[in-house]
């Protein structure tokens, strides 16, 4: 992928990214289904701190956003990884990879204390993020909860995701 660029959302990428979410995550076990709606209630709540998507060779084939979330202990700035997607013709191929290396290093750039999600702890383990069940918000899976410190802070008591997660905004 000697032709991938990492970029940050512009205005005209809006109906693409919401494309490209719909189809990485259609019939995926693990989806809720509303990723796309994530992604337009953080936007809508100015709550998408950073929006990166992935052009090969003039085509948009990726993305992935980061939102503010709050730890318990009242430490800032954390931020969320999540919703990420790659369009299914070109997953498995490093894209993924690209857009979250690229993400972390902006949110190094910008001073964040790390960065939390709810996913595939075999996958995300291998970009430094470690399973935190002990902070896990009480709306997510203990079990899938991971963090990445990106300072020497560690947090104390359970995050939360932006509401925009959860249908509000």
């Amino acid at each position: 992928m000697n032709n991938l660029h990492i970029r940050k959302e512009q205005g005209a990428d809006h109906v693409i990214i919401r494309s490209i979410t719909e189809l990485a995550f259609r019939g995926m076990p693990y989806a809720g289904g509303d990723e796309q709606d994530v992604i337009e209630r953080l936007r809508s709540a100015n709550a998408l701190t950073l929006s990166l998507v992935a052009v090969l060779d003039g085509e948009l084939i990726g993305h992935i956003a980061f939102s503010p979330a709050s730890a318990g202990d009242g430490s800032t700035p954390w931020f969320a990884l999540g919703p990420i997607s790659v369009l299914p013709a070109h997953q498995r191929q490093g894209v993924g990879q690209a857009l979250i290396e690229s993400g972390l290093a902006e949110l190094k750039n910008m001073k964040a204390l790390g960065c939390i999600l709810t996913g595939n702890p075999m996958y995300y383990e291998k970009f430094g993020f470690q399973l935190a069940p002990e902070n896990a918000p009480s709306n997510e899976p203990a079990e899938f909860f991971m963090m990445r410190q990106l300072s020497y802070s560690l947090p104390k008591g359970q995050f939360s995701f932006h509401d925009a997660f959860y249908g509000e905004a």
